[in-house]
């Protein structure tokens, strides 16, 4: 095992040890094991606690290899503000045209032109504006953490003894991998949109001239854009909606319609790249 591997390693395993004395206390009061379905009401305080030490653990891997979160893409200038900016529009330009397709194809449909015999429910879900704010800042919090673990501190170690192409694929791939952690094995028809997605983000640090803003950006857009459609339970499939091209209920990255997402932000990406 190389070194470059080690270090890798050795930064999620450092990761994992500092969070397990707050991982173990909470998954025990919220009745979660690892490997089994996990409810947003379990995940949330779960992914807080693993998230609020990631820049702790960044900023001491800094240290020892004489580095800093600049080095890794996140510099705290005004083009990172536009570069954000513009990969939440791109994003959420994006699933806007995605939504608006399975809509005009009658693949999805709104919930309220249901029957109110099939829509009736005792809890209705919330309405999208009160939502929205909310989950703006959380999408923010998640894409900016998973920007800076993935493709800044993770592609920088990987860069160090690998082409760009391997990298980002291979830092997609332990980026997909682990997904699984939360969602256990049912997680797992989603690892190849995982991975496309990772590459894509790879791409966008590339294409923003090595910084992270585009990146976190589009993380940020597509969570909040998603979570959004999902928590309000806006739209619904219909029968002419096939799994196979609109994915699976609360697994988007498992429809062909997602992927083909990916792949045309890609290709803006490639057409904006300012590497």
């Amino acid at each position: 095992m190389d070194s470059i591997a080690v270090n890798t390693f050795l930064f999620f395993v450092a990761w994992g040890v500092l969070w397990l004395p707050l991982a173990i206390p909470l998954a025990i009061f919220l009745k979660w094991r690892p490997g089994q379905p996990i409810e947003p009401a379990q995940k949330i305080p779960l992914l807080a606690s693993l998230y609020l030490l990631a820049p702790l653990v960044i900023w001491g891997a800094s240290q020892l290899e004489a580095s800093s979160f600049a080095a890794y893409g996140m510099v705290w200038r005004r083009s990172l503000v536009i570069s954000l900016l513009l990969g939440l529009g791109l994003a959420l330009v994006g699933l806007g045209l995605l939504v608006g397709v399975q809509q005009a194809l009658g693949w999805t449909q709104l919930k309220r032109n249901l029957t109110s015999e099939v829509a009736a429910e005792v809890n209705p879900p919330p309405a999208l504006v009160q939502i929205a704010l909310p989950l703006l800042g959380l999408a923010l919090w998640i894409g900016w953490t998973e920007e800076l673990v993935f493709r800044g501190f993770l592609v920088n170690q990987l860069h160090q003894g690998y082409g760009w192409v391997t990298t980002a694929a291979i830092a997609s791939a332990i980026f997909a991998l682990l997904h699984l952690v939360w969602e256990g094995r049912q997680n797992i028809p989603q690892l190849p949109g995982l991975w496309l997605m990772g590459m894509v983000l790879v791409l966008a640090r590339w294409g923003d001239g090595g910084q992270l803003g585009l990146a976190w950006g589009l993380h940020a857009g597509w969570v909040w854009g998603i979570a959004s459609l999902e928590t309000a339970e806006i739209f619904v499939p219909t029968d002419k909606g096939k799994t196979w091209l609109i994915g699976r209920v609360g697994q988007p990255l498992t429809g062909a319609m997602a992927m083909l997402l990916m792949l045309a932000t890609a290709g803006v990406i490639w057409q904006i790249a300012k590497p």
